[in-house]
């Protein structure tokens, strides 16, 4: 059956992957970026018709609740919700700016409850599915990453609260923990030195993840998980 599926960060990276999978599935999806242009341009860029290309910035309350009065109003009912929307502002905690913290933690944890909170009026009636994108270095942490860390560790404690929350309403809420992937986030580590670190040998890819979120959004019987997807890195940790 075909689904109205919202992603946000759904322009780039693993978000992108989600967005090319979920259209492939045959649903409709919308994705949500900063950039109106990108969030547009890849929308066409999917196989199938009627999908949908929004700017909205999930760190600002207002516009994310603006988002979806304007689904609500053209699009019906939300089936599946990803948020895959993230920002690092990698530091020492000692060198890290104050602002820098509040947005890493504005982007990462507060948007996600800003889009999940919103995305449930719409799933209440009808049941749903939402997969947030977490990160390894949440359950590992790691130096030079508080800030990143601390945000998706949150995430992780927010994912299994709220699947409780709404089970009985039909709505699962899962979170996929990702490892090294090839993203504009990693770019610029010396991966040859990371590779050696990961059992599988090599980074994943965004479709890797898009994998997991997919298994998640359609499981019927799985809420609350953290799904990790990392190669084997955790077993190296």
């Amino acid at each position: 059956m075909s689904r109205l599926c919202v992603v946000f960060g759904g322009s780039r990276g693993i978000g992108r992957a989600v967005c090319q999978l979920l259209a492939q599935r045959g649903h409709r999806v919308v994705v949500v970026s900063r950039n109106q242009e990108t969030a547009h341009a890849t929308a066409e860029s999917l196989p199938g018709d009627r999908h949908l290309g929004l700017s909205c910035d999930v760190s600002k309350e207002e516009e994310v609740q603006k988002t979806f009065e304007t689904l609500s109003k053209t699009c019906g009912t939300v089936g599946y919700l990803v948020n895959a929307a993230g920002i690092n502002r990698d530091a020492l905690l000692l060198r890290s700016k104050s602002e820098d913290m509040v947005s890493v933690l504005h982007t990462n944890l507060l948007g996600s409850m800003f889009t999940c909170r919103a995305a449930l009026r719409s799933m209440l009636s009808h049941g749903g599915a939402i997969v947030n994108i977490g990160s390894v270095v949440g359950l590992k942490g790691n130096a030079g990453q508080c800030v990143y860390s601390a945000s998706k560790a949150g995430l992780e404690g927010f994912t299994r609260s709220l699947a409780k929350e709404v089970a009985a309403r039909n709505i699962r809420v899962n979170l996929v923990a990702p490892g090294f992937i090839q993203t504009d986030m990693t770019a610029g580590l010396l991966k040859e030195e990371v590779v050696k670190r990961i059992p599988m040998g090599r980074f994943g890819e965004p479709a890797d993840v898009a994998q997991s979120v997919l298994f998640l959004l359609e499981s019927p019987y799985i809420t609350g998980q953290i799904l990790i997807a990392d190669g084997g890195l955790q077993l190296a940790m």
